[in-house]
C-alpha cells in the first residue's frame, strides 16, 4: 500500500506528535508514504472568508502536484481540516466547468493543472478499508485490555461529505480500538463540535462545547481523536472547562494509542507532547508498553492531567 502523504501545517507544528505517530504506525502496518513535494497550506478555515477562488486553488495545488509528480497516487491527509479542504476540490470543483477553469488558470501560474485524477483519503478510511482491523490486531504486542477509550470524531471528517462512515453515528474508530484490546466508552458526544475556531472569537461558546464533551467522557480513561484542532481545544483549554463542571481526562491521537499497543518506543509516539496524561493512564501504559522512569526515559517526564499542569500547557496555546 502506497500513498501520497499530505501532512499539512498543523502536523508540522502544533500537532507534530500526530505526524510522528502516524508515520511510525503506518510503517509498522507496511504502508509506504511519499510526502507530496513542495506542498503548501490547504487554506484550512482561513482562506474561505478571504477568497472563494483561493479557497479552492490552495488545496487544488497540492492535488495537482500529486497528480503530476506522484502518478495520481491516493492522497492520505490525517488532519481533518486538510482532508476536508482537499476533498472538496474533487466534490465541488471537478464537474463545475466554470470553477474548474478558474482554478486551473490560477494553477497555470505555477505550471500546474489538475484534472481530478487523485482520490483523497482520511487515515480512518485507510485503516478500516485498506489495512483492515485484522491486520491491526496482528500488530498488537501490548494489549490494552481494560483501558476504556472514548472515540472522538468531531465535525469535519464526515460532514458534509460522508465518504466512509455515518456522520450521525460514526463507528470507524470502534473496530480499531477493539483490535487494540481497548473497551469503548459509549457516549453521545463523539461527533459533536468542539467549538473549533470559535475559541478565538467566541470563547464562551466554544468552552461550553468542550465542557459538555469532557463531561460526557466521564468514566473513560482517555479520549482519542484524529483532529488537531479538536485535540487542542479538548486538551489545551481543559482548565477553563473544569470551571464549567468538566473533569480532567487525557486527550490522545488515535495513532499514539496504536503505537503504544504496537510496542513502539516512546519517541515514536511522543506522548510527552500531551498536556493531559493522568497517573492512571501513565501506569496503564507503563504496564502494557514500556517502563516509564521517573524522568520519562527518552521521551521526558509526562505530565499528569492536573489543573496545575493543564494551566501550564494552556499558556502555550
Amino acid at each position: 500500500m502506497k500513498y501520497a502523504y499530505y501532512p499539512g501545517c498543523s502536523l508540522t507544528e502544533s500537532a507534530v506528535e500526530f505526524d510522528i505517530s502516524t508515520r511510525a504506525v503506518v510503517e509498522s502496518l507496511g504502508v509506504k508514504l511519499t510526502e507530496i513535494p513542495d506542498w503548501t497550506c490547504c487554506g484550512a478555515s482561513a482562506a474561505e472568508p478571504v477568497s472563494e477562488l483561493l479557497n479552492y486553488a490552495l488545496p487544488a495545488r497540492n492535488l495537482a502536484i500529486a497528480e503530476k509528480e506522484l502518478d495520481g497516487m491516493d492522497v492520505l491527509a490525517p488532519c481533518s481540516a486538510c482532508y476536508l479542504n482537499l476533498l472538496k476540490v474533487n466534490r465541488e470543483v471537478i464537474g463545475n466547468r466554470g470553477l474548474h477553469s478558474k482554478v486551473n488558470e490560477v494553477l497555470a501560474a505555477s505550471g500546474l493543472t489538475y484534472a481530478g485524477g487523485v482520490s483523497v483519503r482520511h487515515i480512518l478510511d485507510v485503516f478500516i478499508n485498506d489495512v483492515g482491523e485484522q491486520e491491526i490486531e496482528q500488530k498488537v504486542l501490548n494489549n490494552l485490555e481494560g483501558m476504556k477509550v472514548a472515540p472522538y470524531y468531531g465535525c469535519q471528517i464526515l460532514r458534509p461529505y460522508p465518504m466512509f462512515d455515518d456522520p450521525r453515528n460514526p463507528s470507524s474508530m470502534t473496530g480499531i480500538l477493539k483490535a487494540l484490546g481497548a473497551v469503548i466508552h459509549e457516549w453521545d458526544h463523539g461527533n459533536k463540535c468542539c467549538g473549533a475556531s470559535l475559541m478565538m472569537g467566541h470563547r464562551e461558546v466554544a468552552l461550553n462545547s468542550v465542557a459538555e464533551i469532557l463531561a460526557d467522557a466521564s468514566g473513560a480513561d482517555a479520549i482519542v481523536t484524529v483532529c488537531p484542532l479538536c485535540q487542542m481545544n479538548l486538551e489545551g483549554y481543559q482548565s477553563q472547562a473544569l470551571k464549567l463542571g468538566a473533569k480532567p481526562i487525557p486527550v490522545l491521537y488515535l495513532t499514539q494509542l496504536m503505537g503504544v499497543a504496537f510496542g513502539l518506543e516512546d519517541r515514536a509516539v511522543l506522548l510527552e507532547k500531551n498536556l493531559t496524561v493522568t497517573t492512571k493512564v501513565r501506569q496503564q501504559i507503563a504496564d502494557k508498553a514500556w517502563t516509564i522512569t521517573e524522568n520519562g526515559g527518552e521521551g521526558g517526564k509526562m505530565a499528569e492531567a492536573t489543573e496545575e499542569n493543564i494551566n501550564k500547557g494552556e499558556n502555550h496555546v
